[in-house]
């Protein structure tokens, strides 16, 4: 079993060196998706240990993370997880996505910032809710925390999929997957970790009103193709029971 970390990273090298050197303590394999940084990112990463994949410009989240899925498919992994840059994700953490993972292989599962939730800014927490509402309804699953960043994605789900629209997509494509995940078989599940909100680091690239709005936008397409979905939003509310493929 080939485990892959991968991590998207724009202008991260105060923090770089140091998720990458705790997440090496867990996984072997690390590889960084250098976004198009100004700031030296690459250097710590590789002088940390990792892997580094260097884009010529600066191409958004969805981007990087599609090039650093399709580099860990082209290694053997048979799982990768992403995690964030900015230090609001313990890699050491990663063992609890993985024994999600054994006791449930064809699930995806979502580390969910469900302790301490509190921690984290008013605005963040709204947009979040309301991010998890749309994303639910198109999924047809009631999915907790689903703009967070840190996941495990079976091999077999990321081989199904297409890039993202226009090269990129953003955080929308992050969202996009849970919802492809869903009806492709892979439901999400989710592991509680801790909410680290750091008020001295770098504001978070997620901006909740653009980028909520994006997702939002993302999601009234799926749903309209889809004749508005009613019973992905009864199941998503939890007022029916779910399809027997969401039960495995």
């Amino acid at each position: 079993m080939t485990i892959a970390l991968v991590i998207p990273a724009y202008n991260e090298a105060a923090t770089i060196a140091g998720i990458v050197h705790r997440a090496r303590q867990q996984v072997e394999t690390v590889l960084v998706i250098d976004d198009g940084s100004s700031d030296g990112t690459a250097t710590q990463a590789e002088s940390a240990g990792a892997r580094v994949l260097r884009q010529p410009d600066n191409q958004g989240k969805g981007a990087a993370l599609w090039i650093g899925m399709q580099a860990a498919l082209t290694i053997g992994a048979t799982a990768v997880i992403s995690l964030d840059a900015d230090g609001q994700h313990r890699p050491e953490d990663i063992p609890k996505l993985l024994d999600a993972w054994r006791r449930q292989p064809n699930r995806l599962i979502i580390a969910a910032r469900l302790e301490r939730r509190e921690s984290a800014p008013r605005l963040r927490r709204f947009a979040n809710k309301m991010a998890d509402f749309w994303v639910s309804w198109a999924a047809g699953y009631p999915i907790r925390d689903t703009q967070s960043g840190f996941r495990l994605y079976p091999a077999a789900f990321l081989h199904k999929l297409m890039p993202p629209p226009n090269g990129g997509g953003g955080f929308v494509f992050e969202s996009a997957l849970l919802i492809q995940a869903s009806h492709c078989g892979y439901p999400p599940a989710t592991v509680a970790i801790e909410t680290l909100y750091l008020p001295q680091g770098r504001r978070s690239h997620y901006q909740p009103w653009r980028d909520t709005r994006r997702i939002t936008v993302m999601v009234a397409k799926e749903l309209l193709k889809r004749g508005l979905y009613p019973l992905g939003l009864f199941r998503s509310l939890e007022w029916l029971p779910l399809s027997q493929k969401h039960r495995h």
